[in-house]
C-alpha cells in the first residue's frame, strides 16, 4: 500500500537530514522481532545473542504492530542532525498520559491479544505506567545493544548523510528521493513510499526529514501523522560490509603491496568515510589512518571532498579495481 507525500514550494526548502539514536533503538527491537529482516546483521545478531536473549521485549513489542502504526510519541522526529539518545528519551518520557494512552490504543488493536497483555499490565487505566515500562525497555536496548558499537553505527550514518547532500547539491531532490530505496518514487511534487499504509498527506510547509538507518533494511519506515514533522528512515549505504573485519577484507596481495595498515583502511572504503570514522571502524589510532589516507590519495587510489565539517575519503576507480582484485 502506498503513502504520498505531496511537496509545496516551502516544502522544498524544509527537507533535512538527521540520524537518530532512538530511532535507531526502536529499529533493533523490530530487527529482533522479525527474523526476516535479519540478513544483513547477523554478525551483530551473534555478537549480541546473550545480552538480547536477557531482556523483556515484550512491552515495545506490544505497540510494534506488524501491520499498523507504531505510537508517534514512541518516535518523535529528530529535532537536531544528530541527535542524542539521552535527550531523545527524556522527549518520550514526558509524553503527555492522556494522548500517550489514545495513540497507544490503535497499535494495541493492530495486534492480536495485545489489548488483552495492556489491561493486564495496567497500561489502559495507568497509562503513565506503560510510558514508563515502554520508556525503561527503550534505555535497556540502547545501552546493552547500540551504545557499545555507537561510533561505528554513527560514523556510517554520518557518510551516507554526506553521500546524500552531495547528491542532493548536484541532482536535486528528484533524483535523491527514488534513489534512497526501491520502495520510493517521485513524479514533480509527490513522493510515492510502499509500506504498511494507504494515506495521503501534504506537507503544508513542514517538509521532510530524511534519516539513514543501519537497522531498517529492507523497508523504509516513517512517521506521516500530524503534529509530527514528517520523517523517513531508510537503509543507509555501507551496511552490507558494516560488521565484517576490515582484515578480512584486504587480501592477501593487497596486504603485501601495501602493507597491512594502508590495505585494510582501502579495503575499508567501499563507501566514503572520515578520518574518525575510518579509526573507530578499525579499531586505529586517527593519526594512523590519517597517515595511511595521505599515502593513499598520493598514490592516486582515493579522492576527498569536503561535505560540512566533514571531509570523506573514497576510492577512484584505480582504488576500487586494486581492492576488487585483491
Amino acid at each position: 500500500m502506498p503513502t504520498r507525500l505531496h511537496f509545496d514550494e516551502d516544502d522544498y526548502l524544509n527537507c533535512r537530514f538527521a540520524h537518530s539514536a532512538l530511532w535507531e533503538t526502536q529499529a533493533v527491537a523490530h530487527l529482533l522481532k522479525r527474523p526476516d529482516r535479519q540478513a544483513y546483521q547477523r554478525p551483530w545478531l551473534r555478537r549480541t545473542r546473550r545480552q538480547a536473549a536477557a531482556m523483556d521485549l515484550t512491552p515495545l513489542w506490544l505497540l510494534m504492530p506488524q501491520r499498523g502504526l507504531t505510537p508517534g510519541w514512541l518516535c518523535p522526529p529528530p529535532a537536531t542532525p544528530a541527535a542524542g539518545f539521552e535527550d531523545e528519551i527524556a522527549q518520550v518520557r514526558a509524553a503527555d498520559p492522556a494522548s500517550a494512552r489514545e495513540d497507544a490504543l490503535r497499535s494495541l488493536k493492530a495486534t492480536p491479544g495485545a489489548l488483552a497483555a495492556a489491561r493486564d499490565r495496567g497500561w489502559l487505566s495507568d497509562p503513565a505506567r506503560m510510558v514508563r515500562e515502554v520508556s525503561g525497555v527503550l534505555e535497556q536496548i540502547w545501552a546493552r545493544l547500540i551504545a557499545p558499537d555507537w561510533p561505528r553505527l554513527r560514523a556510517l550514518l554520518e557518510a551516507d548523510i554526506a553521500f546524500r547532500t552531495r547528491q542532493l547539491a548536484e541532482h536535486g531532490l528528484g533524483e535523491l528521493l527514488p534513489g534512497i530505496s526501491d520502495r520510493c518514487a517521485w513524479r514533480p511534487g509527490t513522493l510515492t513510499v510502499q509500506d504498511r499504509a494507504d494515506r495521503e498527506r501534504h506537507l503544508g510547509g513542514q517538509g521532510l526529514v530524511l534519516m539513514p538507518s543501519v537497522f531498517v533494511w529492507p523497508h523504509v519506515i516513517g512517521t506521516f501523522e500530524p503534529p509530527w514533522q514528517p520523517t523517513l528512515a531508510y537503509p543507509a549505504r555501507g551496511i552490507v560490509s558494516l560488521w565484517t573485519e576490515p582484515a578480512a577484507q584486504a587480501g592477501a596481495t593487497l596486504t603485501r603491496l601495501l602493507g597491512r595498515g594502508r590495505a585494510v583502511v582501502l579495503a575499508a572504503l567501499d563507501t566514503p568515510a572520515s578520518t574518525t570514522g575510518l579509526a573507530e571502524r578499525l579499531d586505529l589510532a586517527p593519526s594512523s589512518v590519517s597517515s595511511h589516507l595521505s599515502v593513499l590519495r598520493e598514490a592516486g587510489l582515493l579522492t576527498a571532498r569536503r561535505y560540512g565539517r566533514h571531509v570523506l575519503y573514497e576510492r577512484t576507480g584505480l582504488g576500487d579495481a586494486l581492492a576488487a582484485g585483491s
